[in-house]
C-alpha cells in the first residue's frame, strides 16, 4: 500500500471558496518541479514518468494528517430547519454545477436518500418550473421549488455513540489518504458504496458519522461495484466535490484496475471500444454490447495489458478505463473472451474449473487513482490486493511488485 500526493502552489480562490475551507497544505509535500511548472490545474504526469520519480531516494517522508476519528470532539448542537410547507430557493454561486440530489442533501442534512429520489421522481421538485432528474446539474441563479419535506430529527454533533465510534474506526482503517478536502478509502469487497433494496450498511451510510459542525457530511465522488475492492474517492467539502466531479467529467482522473482472467488475451496489450446498454432481467441487470444508435447505448473504451501469466491458464491483467460506464471492465473482458474470475454476472465459460485453493469471488481491484487535487497538485493513491486476491497471487506465484505495463497506455 502506498500513499502519495504531489503539491503545487494553490491557485487563487474566490471568496466563496475561501469561506468553504481553510487554505490546504499537505505535510511534507514536495514543491512542484519543472515537470508540472507549478501551474494550477496542470494535468497529472504520465504514469511511466511517475514510476522513475517514485523510486527516487529524495522522496520526503510525511506524517499523515489527523483522521476524522482523532479530530472528533464535542461541538455545539446543529441548528436544523424543519420545513413544513412549499418553499422556493435560489441556487447560490457555491451551489453552481451541483447535482440536484447533492443540492438537497446539502441544504437538508436530515433528508434521507430515498425521500430525495421520491420527490424528484414524482416531479414535486421543480427547477425554473420544470421537472428534473436527480443527476441533473444546477446553475447559479436558478429557482428551485421544494415541496414539503420529512426530515429526521435534528442531530446533535458531539459525543459519538459506541456504534458510531466503531464505524469511524472502520473508516479510519480503510483510509489510504486524507486531508481537509479529500478522503481516499480502500473499500473492501462485499461492502456496497451506496444503499439499495434491503441494504442497511454501505459507505454512504457510514459517512454519516463524519458530519461536521454545519451538518455537512463527506460526499461520494464516484462509485465502484459492491464486490470490487480498492480506491474510492470521497470529497469532504462542497468545494472539493465540485472540482473532483469536474475532473471525472473532463477525464483528467485516471484509474487503474487489476484483474485475474482465464486464458491469455491476445494481443497482450490492446484497446476495447464498444457501445454498452443496460439489459433488464427478471432478477438482475447487466450491460450488453450494443450498436451505435441503440436506445440507451453509451460508448465505452478500455485499455488492457497482460502483466503476468500462470501457466497460460490464468492471466493477471491491468485495466485502464477511459470512460466510466456501469460494469464496463467486467462486460469488456467478457466481450473479448476473458471474463474476470469469480464474476457472478459475466463469467459464463462452460465446464471451466476454478484451480484448487482459489476463492470463487470477483478478482477485480481498483488498484490506483490519480487525480488533480482541488487546491493544486496531484492525489495519487494505491490500494493493496484484497485478502482473496492476495491468496490467489500467492498460490499462482504472481509477483505483485512487477512493473505494470498499463502505465504506457495512451491517455485519451
Amino acid at each position: 500500500m502506498s500513499r502519495r500526493i504531489k503539491r503545487m502552489n494553490p491557485k487563487p480562490r474566490s471568496r466563496d471558496e475561501r469561506d468553504d475551507s481553510r487554505p490546504h497544505q499537505a505535510r511534507g509535500a514536495k514543491k512542484a518541479g519543472p515537470r508540472s511548472g507549478g501551474k494550477p490545474g496542470a494535468k497529472p504526469p504520465r504514469f511511466a514518468g511517475e514510476r522513475a520519480e517514485r523510486r527516487g531516494p529524495e522522496r520526503a517522508e510525511r506524517r499523515p494528517p489527523k483522521s476524522a476519528l482523532e479530530k472528533a470532539a464535542p461541538a455545539k448542537p446543529v441548528e436544523a430547519l424543519l420545513p413544513t410547507k412549499v418553499q422556493t430557493v435560489t441556487v447560490t454561486a457555491d451551489e453552481n454545477n451541483m447535482r440536484v440530489d447533492r443540492f438537497l442533501e446539502a441544504r437538508f442534512p436530515g433528508l434521507s436518500f430515498s425521500h430525495i429520489q421520491r420527490v424528484v421522481r414524482k416531479g414535486e421538485l421543480r427547477v425554473d418550473g420544470k421537472r428534473v432528474d436527480s443527476k441533473d446539474r444546477l446553475e447559479e441563479g436558478q429557482s428551485v421549488r421544494i415541496p414539503p419535506l420529512k426530515l429526521d430529527a435534528p442531530k446533535v454533533v458531539g459525543e459519538l455513540s459506541e456504534a458510531a465510534q466503531k464505524t469511524l474506526k472502520a473508516l479510519k482503517e480503510m483510509t489510504l489518504y486524507e486531508d481537509d478536502d479529500v478522503l481516499v478509502l480502500n473499500k473492501p469487497a462485499g461492502l456496497a458504496v451506496q444503499g439499495g433494496s434491503g441494504m442497511t450498511r454501505h459507505i454512504d451510510q457510514m459517512l454519516e458519522v463524519m458530519r461536521d459542525a454545519k451538518g455537512q457530511k463527506p460526499r461520494l465522488v464516484h462509485r465502484i461495484d459492491r464486490e470490487t475492492s480498492g480506491c474510492l474517492l470521497i470529497a469532504k467539502t462542497r468545494f472539493a466535490a465540485s472540482h473532483l466531479t469536474g475532473a471525472f467529467r473532463s477525464r483528467s482522473a485516471r484509474k487503474v484496475y487489476w484483474a485475474l482472467v482465464p486464458g491469455l488475451p491476445k494481443p497482450k496489450q490492446g484497446r476495447i471500444s464498444t457501445f454498452l446498454a443496460k439489459e433488464e432481467g427478471e432478477d438482475d441487470t447487466i450491460m450488453r454490447i450494443a450498436q451505435h444508435g441503440d436506445e440507451g447505448a453509451s460508448h465505452a473504451v478500455t485499455y488492457y495489458a497482460v502483466v503476468e501469466t500462470a501457466g497460460n491458464k490464468l492471466t493477471w491483467v491491468s485495466l485502464k478505463p477511459v470512460t466510466g460506464r456501469t460494469h464496463q471492465l467486467r462486460a469488456h473482458m467478457e466481450h473479448i473472451g476473458h471474463p474476470i474470475v469469480g464474476d457472478p454476472k459475466y463469467f459464463n465459460i462452460e465446464n471451466w474449473q476454478l484451480p484448487g485453493g482459489l476463492q470463487n469471488r470477483l478478482h477485480l481491484l481498483a488498484r490506483r487513482i490519480v487525480i488533480p487535487h482541488p487546491r493544486g497538485g496531484v492525489i495519487d493513491a494505491t490500494a493493496p490486493l484484497p485478502p482473496h486476491m492476495q491468496q490467489s497471487w500467492n498460490l499462482l506465484g504472481l509477483d505483485a511488485s512487477r512493473f505494470d505495463p498499463i502505465e504506457n497506455a495512451p491517455e485519451e
